[in-house]
């Protein structure tokens, strides 16, 4: 058995897009693509939107894929531990700029044209 599903896309500029905004929602309405261009190229894309579910997902067909060792369960060592609860609750970011602290940025002494 062969399937064939046909898609059609429009492609439409903008200006033709705001004057037959309605045709081009019915058009995606009905599952064709309407592709919107300025220039000739294509900058946004009207398409249906899914149906939302109406039956609740199946619980458990991931069930045997993934396998969890024994080390998992295993308390962690101290030190690890320790960082947690002990540790900063944002670490220092290494500087790559030389001595400047993170999130400090130098203020340029030139004014810029126009102001």
């Amino acid at each position: 058995m062969v399937m064939v599903i046909i898609m059609t896309m429009i492609m439409v500029n903008i200006h033709e897009a705001k004057a037959r905004l309605s045709e081009c929602l019915d058009a995606a309405a009905k599952g064709e693509r309407v592709v919107i261009c300025r220039h000739n190229r294509p900058v946004a894309e009207l398409r249906p939107v899914e149906a939302p579910r109406t039956e609740p997902r199946p619980i458990g067909l991931g069930k045997g894929t993934i396998k969890i060792g024994p080390a998992f369960f295993e308390p962690l060592p101290d030190e690890v531990l320790d960082a947690f609860e002990n540790g900063p609750i944002f670490p220092p970011v290494p500087s790559s700029r030389g001595s400047a602290a993170p999130g400090s940025r130098r203020r340029s002494t030139r004014r810029r044209a126009g102001r």
